[in-house]
């Protein structure tokens, strides 16, 4: 009870305190409110033993997320389930299991060095209460995490703590962490609080095992990558950020997104597949490239679909006194969505700030790769050029064993011959070759999927003959017209044999 009693004393003593406190405020110049506040800081300090360290999420005025956060966020991971009593859960690396790190306003103690070294970390999160007045505010909520620690431990805790954080942070981040796939977020509804990335966990299941492609063309690709995943300290001495482009081309449905799906699994690095329409201007590109992480894939899609990128860079025609007229009637046309420029684009992917952060993969696909503008696809941007073309017999070979589990068989030098003689994706003969279930319930063996393939290149080759056919009659009935819409040069010549006969005569 006494204990109860001198606690409440002790309640009632700070209470009037602060109270006598915010009545003094009104009355004290700022100044002097400001070196009081200072004195009794530096008074109270030489008595409070503990040192605190922040740690904040984002770093560079919110541009980019601090890697330092991301590694003690891990760290914790081991060592919050079993002390903290708020936690938050996700999914782990196989999705089978359930990851746990630290919730906000929680506190958690580690022990260094044999136990000698007490530590205690926090998870906080605030939010700021300065008003902003901008159109586009930066986000008024701030996490970071918490170190404090008694200061004759300053030496230990600076020199060798923290570098074991970081360093089994690291490692655990990579181990516990699901690839992931991000796509940008839309960003010209002024919603300050949006991320700027969304993502989901990244499964594909492609791999270069199951990719149709000539073997040694496979094998040129892999072992570009290994070099460039191990080419850290190279690209340093040469002067070059770590980063290489690829550029993906051909038909559509040859197989350019599964490419890039099995270069994310060997490498074991996530994906932005970024969106160049969802971009407002150059200056929202350059965040989205700084809040990228390295050990990723920069995917753009359809480059030729996204923006105008082609190789025409003429100035607008004046316009003409009809269209000023109609325009002053209708009102201006409604502006671009997004004003992202080739010139924006180049930097994004070989400027200055392309230099921020390291071991990142550019890749641009394209189904028509003459449109664009030879100064984005040029060497040095896109380093290396991948043609993705129609279905080889040596694709058709990776699909057998994928997908029907043979080598070999009567029908494949039918197959060979006809690959030979028409034009099919690789998508198409993949659809051929999945084994399905007819209407009867009788599951296709692997005679029945190849036989199935075979009529789809037979009709393939039907179609074009007939489109072949067409073209030619078309040619045909354009060549007759020129003829008769053409000068009549027998009538010509005729006509001044006569004049030259009358003369004559």
């Amino acid at each position: 009870m006494t204990e109860i009693l001198g606690a409440m004393g002790l309640g009632s003593t700070l209470a009037s305190l602060m109270f006598l406190w915010a009545v003094a405020g009104k009355y004290f110049p700022f100044n002097l409110e400001d070196l009081i506040r200072r004195r009794f800081v530096k008074f109270t300090n030489r008595f409070y033993p503990y040192i605190h360290v922040s740690f904040p999420e984002f770093t560079g005025e919110r541009l980019k997320r601090s890697e330092a956060y991301s590694a003690i966020e891990s760290y914790l991971m081991s060592t919050s389930t079993s002390k903290a009593r708020n936690l938050r859960a996700e999914l782990g690396k196989d999705s089978s299991n359930l990851v746990f790190s630290m919730g906000y306003s929680d506190e958690v103690t580690d022990d260094f060095d044999g136990g000698r070294v007490r530590v205690w970390w926090s998870s906080t999160k605030s939010e700021s209460k300065t008003p902003t007045f901008s159109i586009r505010p930066a986000p008024q909520e701030h996490r970071f995490f918490k170190l404090t620690f008694h200061h004759r431990h300053r030496d230990t805790v600076m020199e060798r703590y923290l570098k074991h954080v970081l360093e089994s942070g690291k490692a655990a981040l990579i181990k516990n962490q699901q690839r992931r796939l991000y796509t940008n977020n839309p960003n010209r509804d002024y919603d300050y609080r949006m991320l700027n990335w969304s993502h989901v966990i990244f499964e594909h299941p492609a791999s270069f095992d199951t990719l149709a492609m000539h073997p040694d063309k496979k094998r040129e690709i892999i072992e570009d990558l290994k070099a460039f995943k191990a080419g850290k300290e190279y690209y340093a001495r040469i002067g070059k950020p770590w980063k290489r482009g690829y550029l993906l081309y051909g038909p559509p449905g040859t197989g350019k997104s599964t490419m890039v799906a099995a270069m994310a699994n060997y490498m074991d690095y996530d994906i932005y597949d970024l969106e160049l329409t969802a971009v407002e201007n150059n200056s929202t590109l350059r965040k989205l490239l700084i809040e990228t992480t390295g050990k990723s894939i920069i995917v753009i899609e359809d480059i030729d679909c996204s923006l105008d990128l082609s190789g025409n860079r003429k100035k607008k025609e004046e316009k003409t006194e009809e269209e000023k007229q109609k325009e002053s009637l209708l009102g201006k046309p409604k502006e671009e969505a997004s004003k992202v420029t080739l010139s924006g684009l180049l930097n994004f992917i070989d400027g200055l700030w392309s230099a921020c952060g390291g071991e990142r993969i550019i890749v641009f696909t394209t189904n028509y790769v003459e449109k664009l503008d030879p100064a984005l696809i040029r060497r040095g941007r896109m380093d290396k050029h991948i043609e993705l073309s129609y279905c080889t017999l040596e694709g058709f070979k990776v699909f057998a064993k994928n997908y029907l589990g043979i080598e070999n068989h009567t029908l494949f030098e039918k197959i060979q011959r006809l690959l030979g003689e028409v034009q099919i994706t690789p998508a198409d003969v993949a659809e051929s070759l999945m084994i399905k279930t007819s209407s009867r319930g009788v599951v296709e063996d692997a005679n029945a999927c190849l036989e199935d393939l075979i009529r789809a290149l037979e009709k393939a080759k039907e179609d074009a003959t007939i489109r072949a056919l067409e073209k030619a009659k078309e040619d045909a009935i354009a060549s007759k017209e020129e003829v008769v819409d053409g000068p009549n040069v027998e009538g010509q010549q005729s006509g001044e044999f006569c004049k030259d006969k009358k003369a004559s005569d």
